[in-house]
């Protein structure tokens, strides 16, 4: 099971493409980091903003992570994405409760 919460009967076949590329990168952390941003912005994302995403799926676990916890700068490209996805897992928390 992938722990999505969005299902992907809506979605066209890039979209379901990449829900689930987000839910197995391999560390269970990216998993849940990539998943749920997905989960709760995929269906909303333009066309541009899904290449960007895609881009980043692309990036190695270690190296993604290191720019998403900031022991790394993120490259120009990804800067906007990045910062979405640090503000994610504070919204999702809050979400939760």
């Amino acid at each position: 099971m992938s722990g999505s919460r969005l299902s992907s009967n809506a979605l066209d076949e890039r979209r379901r493409r990449i829900l689930f590329r987000a839910w197995r990168r391999g560390a269970r952390e990216m998993d849940l980091i990539m998943g749920r941003f997905a989960d709760d912005n995929l269906a909303t994302m333009s066309g541009d903003e899904l290449d960007v995403f895609e881009r980043l799926l692309d990036v190695p676990d270690s190296q993604a992570l290191a720019w998403l916890v900031g022991e790394e700068p993120s490259p120009t490209e990804f800067g906007a994405l990045v910062a979405r996805l640090r503000r994610s897992p504070r919204e999702i928390l809050a979400k939760d409760r």
